[in-house]
């Protein structure tokens, strides 16, 4: 089992930047993937972005491709969502997200029903 928690969520101005953390404590943190997902008030959740096991590869949703790189440092058990050029409709509660499936390797999932681990969330605003 695995434990996640998100960090790095605040206010910023439109155009600015955050980057969020996802920290994981558990078993081996590089045989998960994990994504970012987000819900802004009246919405649905959404797929943000995700990164495989082993970091090889990376997944975004449209929305963000090219804005919002993910990352991640498995000696430091932590995946980051770096959040450039920020716009209002990115204003949300993001959460990261981790599964098991694929082990350590180059799957990726969008699908948030596959990622059976989940943390309580970090705030993002942004003012324009």
């Amino acid at each position: 089992q695995v434990q996640l928690v998100e960090s790095g969520g605040g206010l910023v101005q439109a155009g600015g930047s955050l980057r969020l953390s996802c920290a994981a404590s558990g078993r081996t943190f590089s045989n998960y993937a994990v994504g970012w997902f987000r819900q802004a008030p009246g919405k649905e959740r959404e797929f943000v972005a995700a990164i495989s096991g082993n970091g090889g590869t990376t997944v975004y949703a449209d929305s963000v491709k090219g804005r919002f790189p993910i990352s991640r440092d498995n000696a430091k058990n932590t995946v980051y969502l770096q959040m450039n050029s920020l716009k209002p409709e990115d204003a949300a509660v993001y959460y990261c997200a981790a599964t098991a499936r694929g082990g350590r390797s180059s799957y990726t999932t969008r699908t948030q029903s596959d990622y059976g681990y989940w943390g309580q969330g970090t705030q993002v605003t942004v003012s324009s």
